[in-house]
């Protein structure tokens, strides 16, 4: 059995390092031992590296246990003076060290060693070897992106990255793409897939169904170690091919619906925008009266000056206004319409009447009517004095109606100079 005894430290009195080595012989007698980590490995992607181990802690019982992790090259075990070990976790509480930020080169072969630690003991050192080339898994791309090319299908496909986030095709020239593509249905037991392989990150999968659903998983592949990666998740989409005449039709009627419903919009906003202003600034109900003349009398208040060649003065004129003179026209009725002659009155051939009496002298008073303006003085040659004759009208005025109120009346104009009546007094 191999015991590791602590080690001492300069700084270290000497009663400790005695109380140190008798703990750890007393571990001796009574059968108890601090056991080595198990199950070493190292678990790496691409140039991501970690190691991990297990421990039992039921030897150690309630101490607490922490391990420390090494790392050298393996050229270097062979130099003379020895090896020089790089710690890359030292008295940790966890079962696994990260060697990544260590940059071990990817076609180095490293040894790497774990030990526990409990109470001031330690156990045996466990030893790796360890090649990243060839112990290292390889990972998927990083990204996978399909495009339609007519009815085939263009596979963009982008390297796996290492910790660094570069390109591994900078490590590994030789890598190449494993494709895996298939037509998508209802029916997952009738699927029939294909393969593709190629080195290219553009890749185009041919003969495929115009109008069709097709999905694409990929998996890089190097075959020096015979190292294959995980498939990606599946990525589907649709072939293209040519466009039929009937999807022809629905687009250009379609774009002449919405050609027509933009047009007929910008014109009823036109429209309303019109109509707003003009309601806005030219109002069809205009103020009324009174506020007119308010308005003009409140303009009117204001004193200003008249310049003698004002456009006030040249447009008024001096206006006269006469009354307009009723012109009356008087007509002749019927002999019918006319009342009879009153007793001892006769007619004579000249339209007059006579009238006789002994008492009367040869005398006579000539009075024209009132009611009429064109009435002329009688001849005195004509009135007969021996006689006793005068002259008198032949109607009363009040008697004469108007030819528009008679239309189917024909009878001469009545002379109205003939209106004369011979009173005797």
């Amino acid at each position: 059995m191999l015991l590791s005894v602590p080690r001492k430290t300069p700084t270290m009195s000497s009663a400790v390092y005695v109380s140190l080595l008798f703990w750890c012989l007393r571990d001796i007698v009574v059968g108890e031992e601090l056991s080595p980590p198990q199950n070493v490995t190292m678990i790496a992607l691409n140039t991501n590296y970690t190691l991990n181990w297990n421990w039992d802690q039921s030897p150690a019982g309630s101490h607490a246990v922490t391990f420390t992790a090494q790392y050298v090259g393996k050229y270097k075990l062979k130099s003379k003076k020895g090896p020089t070990w790089y710690t890359a976790c030292e008295e940790t509480s966890h079962r696994s060290c990260d060697l990544t930020p260590f940059n071990l080169h990817y076609l180095g072969i490293y040894m790497t060693r774990v030990q526990a630690n409990a109470n001031g003991c330690h156990s045996d050192w466990v030893l790796l070897e360890f090649c990243p080339d060839k112990d290292a898994a390889l990972g998927p791309p990083a990204k996978v992106d399909l495009a339609p090319a007519g009815s085939d299908l263009d596979v963009f496909i982008s390297d796996p990255l290492t910790s660094s986030n570069t390109s591994m095709r900078d490590t590994l020239r030789k890598i190449y793409y494993h494709i895996l593509y298939w037509e998508r249905s209802a029916d997952t037991q009738a699927l029939r897939t294909q393969t593709l392989s190629s080195g290219a990150n553009l890749v185009t999968l041919p003969n495929l169904k115009a109008w069709t659903w097709y999905c694409v998983s990929v998996q890089s592949r190097y075959d020096f170690y015979n190292k294959s990666s995980s498939f990606t998740l599946p990525q589907c989409m649709q072939t293209e091919g040519n466009t039929p005449w009937w999807q022809i039709f629905l687009y250009f009627l379609a774009s002449l619906v919405v050609c027509f419903l933009v047009m007929l919009l910008s014109l009823y906003s036109s429209f309303w925008c019109y109509k707003t202003v003009k309601t806005t600034l030219f109002p069809s109900d205009q103020l009324p009266p009174h506020f007119k003349k308010t308005s003009l009398q409140h303009l009117c208040d204001f004193p200003h000056l008249l310049s003698p060649d004002s456009e006030s003065e040249q447009l008024c004129d001096k206006v006269t206004v006469y009354a307009d003179p009723a012109v009356l026209e008087v007509h002749n009725p019927p002999a019918e319409a006319l009342p009879p002659p009153p007793s001892g009155l006769e007619p004579d051939s000249s339209g007059r009447h006579s009238r006789q009496d002994s008492s009367s002298s040869g005398d006579s008073g000539v009075y024209s009517t009132g009611g009429s303006s064109n009435l002329q003085q009688p001849n005195n040659s004509q009135s007969s004095t021996g006689a006793g004759d005068f002259q008198h009208g032949p109607f009363d005025p009040e008697q004469v109606k108007m030819q528009e109120m008679t239309p189917g009346l024909k009878s001469p104009l009545l002379i109205t100079d003939e209106g004369i009546v011979d009173i005797c007094i």
